[in-house]
C-alpha cells in the first residue's frame, strides 16, 4: 500500500520502508514521527487530506543537500558579478507504517518543520513598582526674570558648499544629490571607501534598489577622488 503525503511546501509518494529527503524537521536521530497531511492512500483520495490517516517514519540522520550555485553577473558600464553557494538542510527518514485510520491516536511525535518548531512562551516581565512622586520644589519668593529672546541663528552653509559635486556620478541627479547630503555623504573619498555592508545600508535607507552597484558609484567615486588629489 502507498500514501501520497506532504511535508516542507512538496508531496511525496511512499511505500513502507523507502528511503525518504525532506526539508528538515524538528527532531533527533533515532525518533519516530508522524506525518499528517496525508492526501491520498491507496485508492482514498483526501478532500483535501484523509481523515485519520497517517504515515510514520524513522529519523536516520540530518543531513545536507547538494551545493547549488547562484551566479549573478550584470553587463554595464561598471559591471559586477557575485557567486554564492547554498547547500539545504535536509532530514533523511526511513518509512516504518501508513496508517489508514487512527492516526490521530497513536500518541507518536508530529512531523514538524524545523523553522516552524513552536516557541517557548517568554515568562511575563515583571512589573515595576510605582515610584512615589518627589516632594514639590517651594515656590521661589520672588518671581523669575523672563529669558530675553535669542537672536536668530545664522543659516549655516549648506553640505554641498564643502562637499564635492556629487552629480558627477552615473545615475545621480539633484534629487539624489539632496538624499545623500541628508543622509551626510558629501565627498567622493567618503563613496570611495563604502564597503559592501555600508552599500546595503544605503540601498534600504534611501531606497536605491541597487542602484549604487548597478551604476558603479564606489569606482567612480575612486576615480574622480583620486583627480582631485
Amino acid at each position: 500500500m502507498f500514501a501520497v503525503l506532504k511535508t516542507g511546501g512538496k508531496q511525496y509518494r511512499v511505500q513502507s520502508g523507502d528511503m525518504l529527503k525532506v526539508e528538515k524537521l524538528a527532531a533527533a536521530a533515532g525518533e519516530t514521527v508522524q506525518f499528517n497531511d496525508v492526501l491520498m492512500v491507496g485508492s482514498t483520495v483526501g478532500t483535501p487530506l484523509v481523515e485519520g490517516a497517517g504515515v510514520q517514519a524513522e529519523v536516520i540522520d540530518q543531513i545536507r543537500g547538494d551545493k547549488v550555485i547562484h551566479f549573478v553577473r550584470r553587463r554595464r558600464k561598471h559591471s559586477s558579478k557575485r557567486t554564492k553557494g547554498h547547500r539545504q538542510s535536509l532530514t533523511l527518514l526511513k518509512v516504518t507504517t501508513i496508517l489508514e485510520k487512527g492516526a490521530e491516536k497513536s500518541g507518536v511525535k508530529a512531523a514538524i518543520g524545523a523553522g516552524s518548531a513552536p516557541k517557548t512562551e517568554a515568562a511575563p516581565a515583571k512589573t515595576a513598582a510605582p515610584k512615589k512622586a518627589a516632594p514639590k520644589a517651594e515656590a521661589a519668593a520672588k518671581p523669575e526674570p523672563k529669558a530675553e529672546p535669542k537672536p536668530a541663528a545664522k543659516a549655516e552653509p549648506t553640505v554641498a558648499a564643502a562637499g564635492d559635486d556629487l552629480k558627477q556620478l552615473s545615475g545621480v541627479g539633484p534629487a539624489l544629490e539632496k538624499k545623500l547630503h541628508a543622509a551626510g555623504v558629501t565627498t567622493f573619498a567618503q563613496i570611495a571607501a563604502w564597503t559592501e555592508a555600508d552599500i546595503a545600508e544605503f540601498d534600504e535607507k534611501l531606497s536605491f534598489k541597487g542602484r549604487i552597484e548597478r551604476e558603479g558609484w564606489v569606482e567612480q567615486a575612486k576615480t574622480l577622488a583620486a583627480e582631485k588629489e
